[in-house]
């Protein structure tokens, strides 16, 4: 059921972001106690601001209300996705060349299932990461398709 909700939510949000030129970078649809949250993160470059998230969340909310695909009672939230933003797409790892990032994955890859370090390249389904490893540091080629999560990690 919650994927049926993403799926029709993405169809709905989509043209909305398309029309004011912003990213639709995902949805999700969880529940958290008692509650369930219907989450809309949306982006441009330079970030976006609150009037826009508003916009959007007014216009997307007419469409459900129209069609009301959720039986339950829910939140619909729709925000930035932040500094530590996710990486999902292939698109969102070229996009994010030289980014500090990171990377868990579903299997040991040397060893290790989680990685810090700079997106150096996204070629041929797979990223280099440029991490550290005590004083040195080395190139870590991870596919694709066993990127569990990933995202901006904030280093200060």
């Amino acid at each position: 059921m919650s994927k049926k909700i993403v799926s029709l939510t993405e169809e709905l949000v989509q043209p909305i972001a398309d029309e004011m030129n912003l990213e639709l970078v995902e949805v999700e649809f969880v529940k958290e106690g008692n509650n369930h949250f219907l989450r809309v993160y949306v982006d441009k470059e330079g970030g976006i601001d609150i009037e826009e998230c508003g916009k959007v969340s007014e216009r997307l909310s007419e469409k459900l209300d129209e069609i009301d695909p959720i039986e339950q009672a829910y939140f619909l939230e729709v925000s930035s996705p932040g500094v530590e933003r996710r990486l999902k797409k292939r698109s969102d790892f070229e996009r994010f060349i030289g980014s500090h990032i990171y990377v868990k994955t579903y299997e040991p890859i040397d060893g290790e299932k989680e990685f810090y370090g700079d997106l150096i390249q996204f070629e041929n389904d797979q990223i280099i990461l440029n991490i550290k490893v005590k004083t040195r540091t080395k190139e870590v080629l991870i596919p694709f398709e066993k990127i569990a999560k990933a995202n901006i990690a904030v280093t200060f």
